[in-house]
């Protein structure tokens, strides 16, 4: 994310806690999405899971009103297997 953020001109902010801080309801009053997870602007990209860097970014563009960036281009494994 760091990198995305020299990108493009936004601030990233992370916050870590422990995990039980995120599960007390003090937390779950803030309406805040569950963690592990990555918000841009109000927009939840998504909780509780890992996220592609392609999609995070494209999510970034169309909050800055930029165009989506180009899909990565698939490796020899990915064109051999249709990933």
């Amino acid at each position: 994310m760091p990198r995305l953020g020299q990108k493009y001109p936004i601030d990233v902010e992370v916050t870590s806690k422990p995990i039980a801080e995120y599960q007390t309801d003090e937390y779950f009053e803030l309406d805040l999405p569950a963690a592990p997870a990555i918000m841009v602007g109000e927009e939840i990209v998504v909780e509780g899971t890992d996220v592609a860097e392609h999609k995070l970014e494209a999510v970034i563009c169309r909050h800055l009103g930029l165009p989506a960036p180009e899909p990565p281009k698939k490796g020899f494994l990915g064109r051999l297997f249709g990933k």
